[in-house]
Formats: C-alpha cells, structure tokens, sequence
C-alpha cells in the first residue's frame, strides 16, 4: 500500500507541476505545448479523449465526447475569427472578449488603455501609435461608453458590432485595385 501512495503523491506532484507551468499561457500556447508533448511521449489521440478544460484557471480535467478540446476561445482566437478592421473595433473587441468570455479570474466590466495595450499584443493586432487615444476613440464611434477615471465599458453598439457584424462580409469588393485602376484610366480617356 505504500508503494501506491507514493506512486499516487508523484503523480499529483507532477500535476501540480504541469499545471502551474501551464497557467501562465493562453489557449492557443497551452495546445501547443500539450501538442507537443503528447507528440514527445508517443501519446496518441485515445488519449486526447480527455481535454483539460480551465488549464489556466486550475480547473479539473474533464472528458469530451468528441475528443477535442473544451475551452475557452483566447483573445487571439477571438481576433483571428472577428477579424477587427481598425483599433477602434479592436478596443470593441477587447472590451468585449474581458466582460463575456474569459476567465472569471480575468473578467472585467471595463477597461483602461494598458488593457488594451496587454491585449492587443496578445492577440497580435498592431498596436496603434497613439495608444492612449484608441478608448477615446472607440467611444466617439459609438462602441464604448466612458466608465470614468480612463476606464470604458461595451455598450450595446459595440457587443452588437462584435457578435453580429464582425467579421465584415466584403462580398462585391473587389479583392485587387485593378477594378478601381481600370475606372481611373476610363476617366483619364
């Protein structure tokens, strides 16, 4: 029996290691690093079947019925799917990702410019060259309202543009310039 405790402790000793390295990642990295590692230890997708839901929150193991992974989308996932046009949409985007889809941990009903700043590079959008002036901004465009003291909040305009408009359909735009190119030499003629 004592062979099985300390076999028991090892295992809830790397767990505990796993995990603790895992928490300060975001979805995406947290896939690639369990990709890895399940590449690394010749671990097939049998036992994939069982994702880790929460990783960064501490959150139990819990089984999928299809195998993939239960998680909640990060800031980037939301930015490559949304796909924001300009950094006011971004703020909106941002604003929105903090109050309705991450961590209870991580949620927020408002936010400031180092929010922004934090969250832009996570995702990987540009970062504007007037950071302090993207809240100001994304509430003139009727996205955000003034929480005070530097803070903004997602107002319905700005959920609305985020879950129902984003990401824009450009369907009749054309892809190349050459449309507008061959308008502009018409006219020249």
């Amino acid at each position: 029996m004592g062979k099985k405790s300390s076999s028991a402790d090892k295992e809830l000793k790397a767990i505990g290691v796993i995990l603790s390295a895992l928490e300060k990642l975001d979805g995406d990295s947290i896939q690639r690093v369990l990709d890895y590692v399940f590449g690394r230890l010749s671990l097939g997708s049998r036992s994939r079947a069982v994702a880790v839901s929460g990783v960064a929150s501490g959150a139990s193991a819990q089984s999928t019925i299809d195998g993939s992974p239960s998680r909640r989308p990060s800031i980037r996932d939301l930015k490559d799917d949304k796909q924001p046009e300009s950094s006011n949409q971004m703020a909106a985007l941002v604003a929105y990702y903090l109050s309705e889809v991450a961590d209870e941990g991580e949620r927020k009903e408002s936010v400031n410019t180092s929010d922004l700043e934090k969250y832009f590079k996570q995702a990987g959008f540009r970062l504007p060259r007037r950071m302090p002036q993207v809240l100001p901004n994304a509430a003139a465009a009727g996205y955000l309202d003034s929480a005070g003291s530097g803070y903004y909040k997602l107002n319905p305009v700005g959920y609305n543009l985020v879950v129902h408009a984003m990401p824009r359909s450009h369907v009749g735009t054309p892809k190349s310039g050459k449309s507008k190119r061959k308008k502009l030499r018409a006219k020249s003629r």
